[in-house]
């Protein structure tokens, strides 16, 4: 039998979040002021997914710009949180939880998405449900890798 050997975890500050050398949900899993800020976060981010819902509704086979925007918007918003928290306010506790998990967290929407196009697909309309899941996709992503190089070069130039 071949031996492979494992290679190291990275060093330096990782998030303890993933980071495998660190159990971080001693004392967090049941805090409850994080639960609090999230609980607040959330109902504030899934407000406001409504409210763009309600002021930019989807017709029935209409392709879900709405929904698509809110995700690609919030994905560039978690990349810029990411980058600010990891970076910049690395002792701040509770702004991931409210911002991430809460705000953007109740903002995001990919259940709506796996709805719409379901929905879309059911009516009919698959190529369209095609198109706007490979758009949000795409999007996301694009956004997220955007939003944390543009910020990190922020960073960078208001550092020197």
């Amino acid at each position: 039998m071949e031996h492979h050997p494992v290679t190291p975890l990275p060093k330096g500050p990782v998030d303890p979040d993933v980071d495998l050398r660190i159990d971080g949900r001693a004392g967090r899993a049941h805090d409850p002021v994080i639960l609090g800020v999230i609980a607040v976060g959330g109902a504030i981010g899934a407000t406001s997914r409504y409210l763009v819902g309600l002021g930019w509704p989807t017709p029935a086979g209409g392709f879900p710009v709405a929904t698509l925007v809110i995700n690609v918007v919030g994905c560039a918003l978690i990349g810029i949180l990411m980058v600010l928290v990891s970076d910049v306010f690395t002792r701040q506790r509770l702004l991931r939880p409210f911002l991430g998990t809460g705000v953007l967290g109740g903002f995001t929407t990919f259940s709506t998405y796996a709805v719409d196009i379901q929905r879309l697909v059911t009516g009919g309309h698959a190529g369209t449900a095609l198109v706007y899941l490979a758009v949000t996709i795409a999007g996301a992503l694009l956004a997220v890798r955007a939003t944390v190089s543009a910020t990190r070069a922020l960073i960078v130039r208001r550092t020197r």
